[in-house]
């Protein structure tokens, strides 16, 4: 599973104290620990900063890279921050995200062309988040073509089939399955990718149904997610559901992560 970890955005009211004071240990602190917990990916996301996001967004890449061994999640709505992140990793990042709303494709296109970077393609159109399955995958299948014209690989898409919420609508978990399932099958390459806790708001409780879904999507090929790394029991989860799955060879990972105290019953 490709963990992509959530914790350093400024939506968040710690984080954004931090961003206020500059707070360069905060910051160091909080990426070291996702990546120790499990993490493939640190995403950094200022886009609630709109006054200061560009300025606050490439001192905190600097901060983050002094202490990770892993790559950025590049996260931004704006297509200038996302080009000056890409000029300030020393690692491939992931951006994320395009869609194929035509404003934002034609944003984004240019600052991924020619493969320099994994994208999240969010699985919207013009006329927003679909509200079927067959949409979803139509739209998959459109964003692959448009950015393999581009030069990005299979390898490097990260599709989401944007989870809505079960409070909403209790087909949403159902739909998002069947789409996860269904691209997985008919884009053999790419990965699925999604902001999960999604799927439980305005639900109580909500750290079980988090929980419990990552195990039913996994079960039907997601291969990523933009989680809380520190949830010890999601990733205890993650771990033992690649284990059932077969992607585990003779049990070593959970064998390991048992012996290295990383399982939370």
């Amino acid at each position: 599973m490709i963990v992509i970890g959530e914790r350093i955005n400024t939506s968040r009211k710690a984080i954004n104290e931090a961003m206020e004071r500059r707070d360069k240990k905060f910051f160091q602190d909080e990426a070291a620990k996702q990546e120790a917990a499990g993490a493939s990916y640190i995403d950094v996301n200022c886009g609630s900063r709109l006054k200061s996001e560009y300025d606050d967004f490439l001192w905190l890449l600097e901060v983050v890279q002094e202490v990770i061994s892993i790559p950025i999640s590049l996260d931004s709505p704006s297509a200038q921050v996302l080009e000056a992140g890409l000029k300030n990793v020393d690692k491939r990042p992931l951006i994320n995200s395009v869609t194929l709303e035509k404003e934002r494709f034609e944003e984004i296109g240019p600052i991924v062309e020619g493969d320099k970077a994994d994208i999240v393609a969010l699985c919207m159109d013009n006329d927003g988040i679909p509200n079927n399955t067959p949409r979803i995958v139509e739209n998959a299948v459109l964003l692959v073509e448009k950015l393999e014209k581009l030069g990005l690989k299979r390898e490097g898409i990260f599709l989401d089939p944007l989870i809505q919420p079960l409070s909403v609508d209790t087909e949403n978990a159902n739909m998002a399955l069947a789409s996860i399932s269904t691209i997985m099958t008919r884009l053999s390459g790419v990965h699925t990718t999604c902001g999960l806790s999604n799927v439980s708001y305005g639900l109580p409780e909500r750290f079980l149904v988090n929980r419990t879904f990552m195990v039913l999507a996994m079960a039907n090929g997601l291969d990523s997610a933009i989680i809380d790394p520190l949830d010890r029991k999601m990733m205890t989860n993650i771990i033992t559901a690649e284990t059932l799955l077969g992607k585990d060879e003779y049990c070593g990972e959970f064998i390991g992560a048992m012996r290295e105290g990383k399982l939370e019953p």
